[in-house]
């Protein structure tokens, strides 16, 4: 088990690059250049058809709980690759510390492909949500343990504002009570502890059960094989978010259809 707690450190290494990202785009010059962007790529309606499980594919090189996970890592080569094989919608990780990621990659994904794109780092303030939209994202993550109720209304009602959709991500009961009482649209159960790293697969079966039918159902982490994929779609889960998987495969396109059954 992890000495430490990640999920701290990768914040407070946030924050200071929130810091620096102001000094190098005020504010007010990133909302300057909303003006003009073309509209955002529906990314719920996407991933939400009945009677099948949906695919968020990701591009992530590394993570804290495997380092580098991908050595040669082309972004675009990966969206393209995912967008040939049906995928729904990519996930872009951009947080650039314990990911390796970086906000250049989703301007250069969203230039690539066709598919809505979820941005997915650690957003903690409106400056973030702005950035988002610039870079070419169409929705974004927010995770219920890092954010007060107050600030997931501000920050969910400022995305809607500016046409991006929100994938409100819990990890324990207490967390998705404070998700359901919001009446987000869409809640990602995360398999995986934030701040210890562990994944544990009886989280969704937890959680699953007690979310509303009228909500739509993202799981992350720890999902392998085409059998951890049908549990899902039995379960009635609209779909699954996996990058890891794909990222050690030297295959990508046939990594995914094994493990979509397609």
């Amino acid at each position: 088990m992890a000495k430490t707690d990640v999920l701290k450190d990768i914040v407070a290494k946030k924050r200071e690059r929130i810091a620096l990202a102001k000094q190098a785009l005020p504010e007010e010059e990133l909302k300057q250049r909303l003006i003009g962007l073309s509209p955002t790529r529906p990314f719920i309606e996407a991933i939400t058809k009945p009677r099948q499980i949906c695919l968020i594919a990701e591009i992530k090189k590394a993570s804290p709980s495997k380092g580098v996970i991908r050595e040669i890592f082309v972004p675009v080569e990966i969206a393209r690759i995912y967008e040939e094989t049906g995928v729904q919608a990519i996930s872009v990780l951009t947080e650039e510390d314990f990911f390796s990621g970086n906000l250049a990659y989703l301007a250069e994904v969203r230039n690539a492909v066709k598919l809505p794109i979820l941005r997915k780092d650690f957003i903690l303030e409106p400056y973030q949500v702005y950035e988002s939209r610039v870079f070419g994202a169409d929705a974004i993550l927010l995770i219920e343990d890092l954010l007060s109720r107050d600030k997931i209304i501000e920050l969910t009602e400022l995305a809607e504002s500016i046409g991006l959709d929100c994938l409100v991500e819990v990890g324990d009961e207490k967390a998705l009570k404070k998700a359901l009482n919001l009446k987000v649209p869409l809640i990602g159960i995360n398999n995986r502890n934030l701040h210890t790293l562990e994944v544990d697969s009886k989280t969704t079966e937890k959680l699953f059960t007690l979310i509303p039918k009228d909500k739509s159902v993202v799981v992350e982490s720890g999902i392998k094989t085409s059998q951890d994929v049908l549990f899902l779609k039995i379960l009635g889960v609209n779909a699954v978010l996996i990058g890891t998987a794909f990222m050690e495969s030297p295959d990508i396109r046939r990594k995914v259809e094994e493990v979509m059954g397609w």
